[in-house]
């Protein structure tokens, strides 16, 4: 079963709300949103299968269902994934790949690369920019 379209069930939903009546059914509905009975039964369907099968279902006690389906696809809009950028300062520290690979994979004093190393995601995103950088510097000359 397909999940409806939150702007359908916004639809819906005011016109559930708005009529001051203890008992709607979905050709009441339909006359009132100017939608087919059976497309309302469709998509209603999701939150209870019985509305397709009985036409006097009270359309009403499926308000609660269709608020909460409603704030949860809000929810997930108001969730946005920060990226983290990586900056001219940040990669200033650095002059080179091979300057990269000296200060953040090398045992200290020694100048072995260290296989335990792991480098964090900001730490990825820095050395493939650096070598974006040395790709372009490459194909100017």
């Amino acid at each position: 079963m397909a999940k409806p379209s939150v702007t359908t069930i916004k639809k819906y939903l005011v016109a559930l709300t708005k009529k001051k009546v203890k008992y709607m059914t979905s050709e009441r509905l339909a006359r009132i949103v100017g939608v087919y009975p059976e497309k309302i039964n469709e998509d209603l369907s999701y939150f209870d299968p019985m509305v397709n099968i009985d036409y006097t279902y009270n359309l009403l006690d499926l308000v609660p269902q269709m608020r909460e389906y409603v704030l949860n696809d809000e929810n997930k809009k108001n969730q946005r994934v920060v990226k983290d950028v990586v900056t001219k300062k940040q990669l200033a520290q650095y002059d080179s790949v091979v300057d990269f690979v000296y200060k953040k994979m090398t045992i200290p004093g020694s100048g072995l690369v260290n296989p335990n190393v792991e480098l964090s995601d900001a730490d990825l995103r820095a050395l493939k920019r650096l070598i974006q950088e040395e790709q372009d510097r490459r194909k100017k000359k």
